[in-house]
């Protein structure tokens, strides 16, 4: 690997370190990942790996980017095309499930981000993805109430916040068992009682 890498473009070798630094979050504390690790992981001394980013921060800026592109974009493809908005919202919910599931490190890194106490570029992104994630929840759920498939008296903000919880609390059980695996199997049944508790009641 690490002849394969240092003969790489840069822009390859930038999505290279995201992609080793997403890897390494799936197998221990973010908050633990260190350049050298990175480093050593793709056969690269420090110093090749700071010719492309100045500081640690900066390759967690590049991964919290790379998160919100494809997590959003998944999201987003998942509900083309659907007309219903609870089933809009369905599709999205099992998208970023099975996104979680492929990429078991991002839940850890986004949620290690935000526990930071200071300002950090990195966790600004966390917020950001956060803010544009419940716009769309929020966009179906509001479709979904002038459409008559939700309850017309339903707090929108409330319905988003537990859309957005909802999945956090599968990651969190997921991670507490040690099996990502168990998102999947849970997720069906979970998003049943969410569907049920935002109906028209009709």
């Amino acid at each position: 690997m690490a002849l394969h890498v240092k003969h790489l473009p840069a822009e390859e070798r930038r999505a290279i370190t995201v992609e080793t630094v997403v890897e390494l979050a799936a197998e221990q504390n973010p908050n633990d990942i260190t350049t050298t690790a990175i480093a050593k992981r793709m056969g690269l001394t420090q110093g090749a790996l700071f010719r492309h980013f100045p500081s640690k921060s900066a390759i967690m800026s590049a991964v919290m980017e790379w998160v919100a592109e494809r997590l959003l974009s998944r999201v987003d493809k998942a509900v083309q095309s659907i007309e219903s908005p609870v089933a809009a919202l369905e599709a999205m919910f099992m998208a970023h499930v099975a996104f979680v599931a492929e990429h078991p490190g991002v839940p850890r890194m986004l949620f290690g981000e935000l526990q930071h106490a200071g300002e950090t570029a990195p966790k600004r992104m966390v917020q950001t993805l956060i803010s544009r994630y419940g716009e769309r929840v929020r966009k179906l759920i509001d479709a979904g109430k002038a459409a008559g498939e939700m309850h017309p008296a339903l707090d929108t903000e409330a319905a988003v916040n537990l859309f957005v919880g909802t999945i956090q609390g599968l990651v969190m059980q997921s991670l507490l068992a040690g099996d990502v695996r168990q998102i999947g199997r849970d997720a069906p049944g979970v998003f049943a009682i969410y569907r049920r508790g935002i109906g028209s009641g009709m």
